[in-house]
């Protein structure tokens, strides 16, 4: 009956979407006939009070802010300025600036804690700018896609303060351990980056001509405004001054003062600005409120609870166990966001992950590499919604795109389980 009910759903899914009807209201749908029809819980009360709670979270406000800074560096001339900085260092290596989504998510992820905040902030300054210079669609789209993901690995994580909390762990060490996972993760994208940049050379565009490293140290002053903007951000969060919304707050201010200082701020791009921040944000929150819905169906179902049980049932050894965790989160995140599949699971798995001697250090990044796997995947990969919303580009497509990147989290993943010290070493001699 449970395998019955989660094929009709997931059919249902896809049917919705693949209708052309906004995703929000895909899913607040399928969650409404799913408790109508599999439970006695009045859905109306449940949608209203779910939603309202979901949008209402203190939490989210550093969300809308971030989308705003990337608006405002996006229609200024911070994002070119920053382009014009790294071109020059990136001329010889192969793939050139397509490493700037990788480098430039990597850098906002230790500011955002969140995925889709990484992805859309550095998607508002990339995407023109490698579009503009002729480089290929689909690597631009697809690295920005898998490097968005890097907002939940790289410290301060949301996630990583769920797991935490849930599972009693200290939240100072699992933001420790991300951060050499998180390093290796964008790594591991680069090189794929330049491994495709080789086997496909007539895709890169050539570079503007060859420069002196004077030449090079010259550009790189364009670098300034940008990385002071990124200081003041991680620092006032690193010292201890400033909360992750407070900081998104601080970035807001820095780029309208930089885009002033700089003589490219006009009444007219500050609106152009907020309008452009509220319309993408808006997108974002519609979807958030409708997972979270989702969410709360699945959980009144029993879904998730079932699945994990059935999993833990199994009594299988570490490996096989980690295994199909990982695929179980994968198809869990085909209806739930992460912090929802952390939440209603953790309860369920964590006596098995104990009992099998796993460190649950260890094991909470493990879980944050999965669910950003999750990010990736149709029908519910929030990094796929909020391209979609920036390129227009069907949801499959934008999937397909990323699809390489997916499989290199995949490898991330047997490389901590085969060499768990890239996880445990930080932590362990920073205590």
């Amino acid at each position: 009956m449970d395998a019955l009910v989660t094929a009709l759903l997931i059919a249902l899914l896809f049917l919705l979407l693949g209708s052309g009807l906004w995703i929000g209201l895909s899913l607040m749908g399928v969650a409404w006939i799913g408790m109508e029809l599999f439970t006695n819980r009045p859905v109306g009360d449940a949608m209203a009070v779910t939603i309202w709670g979901s949008l209402s979270s203190w939490t989210l406000t550093a969300l809308p802010l971030f989308v705003w800074m990337g608006e405002i560096l996006f229609r200024t001339r911070l994002s070119e300025d920053m382009f014009k900085g790294l071109a020059p260092w990136m001329s010889r290596l192969p793939g050139r600036l397509l490493h700037t989504n990788i480098v430039g998510c990597t850098i906002f992820a230790a500011v955002s804690g969140s995925s889709a905040a990484t992805c859309a902030t550095i998607g508002k300054m990339t995407l023109p700018e490698l579009q503009k210079r002729g480089y290929p669609e689909r690597m631009t789209i697809g690295t920005l896609a898998g490097a968005g993901t890097l907002g939940l690995l790289i410290p301060p994580s949301i996630i990583m303060i769920v797991y935490g909390v849930t599972a009693e762990v200290s939240i100072t060490r699992l933001f420790i351990a991300g951060v050499v996972p998180g390093l290796l993760l964008a790594g591991l994208f680069m090189g794929y980056t330049i491994v495709w940049s080789l086997l496909h050379p007539g895709e890169i565009p050539p570079p503007d001509r060859e420069m002196t490293f004077g030449e090079k140290v010259h550009a790189s002053r364009h670098l300034i405004p940008v990385v002071g903007l990124i200081t003041l951000v991680l620092g006032s969060i690193y010292v201890g001054i400033a909360t992750a919304t407070e900081a998104a707050a601080l970035g807001v201010v820095g780029a309208l003062f930089l885009s002033l200082v700089q003589g490219a701020m006009t009444w007219k791009l500050f609106v152009q600005s907020l309008m452009g921040a509220t319309r993408l944000y808006c997108m974002i929150a519609f979807i958030l409120a409708g997972a979270a819905f989702l969410t709360l169906a699945m959980g009144y179902i029993g879904l998730p609870r079932k699945l994990a049980e059935f999993i833990t049932g199994m009594g299988l050894g570490p490996l096989w166990l980690l295994f199909w965790l990982m695929v179980f989160y994968v198809v869990l995140g085909c209806f739930l966001d992460g912090i929802s599949m952390v939440v209603l699971t953790m309860g369920v798995i964590l006596p098995t992950i104990q009992k099998a001697g796993i460190d649950l250090v260890w094991f909470g990044i493990f879980i944050v590499l999965v669910v950003e796997m999750a990010q990736v995947t149709p029908p519910v990969g929030f990094n796929l919604f909020v391209l979609q919303g920036m390129t227009k580009k069907e949801i499959t497509w934008i999937a397909r795109a990323a699809f390489p990147l997916f499989l290199l989290m995949v490898v991330a993943v047997a490389l901590i389980y085969f060499f768990p010290g890239i996880v445990t070493w930080l932590p362990d001699h920073m205590r």
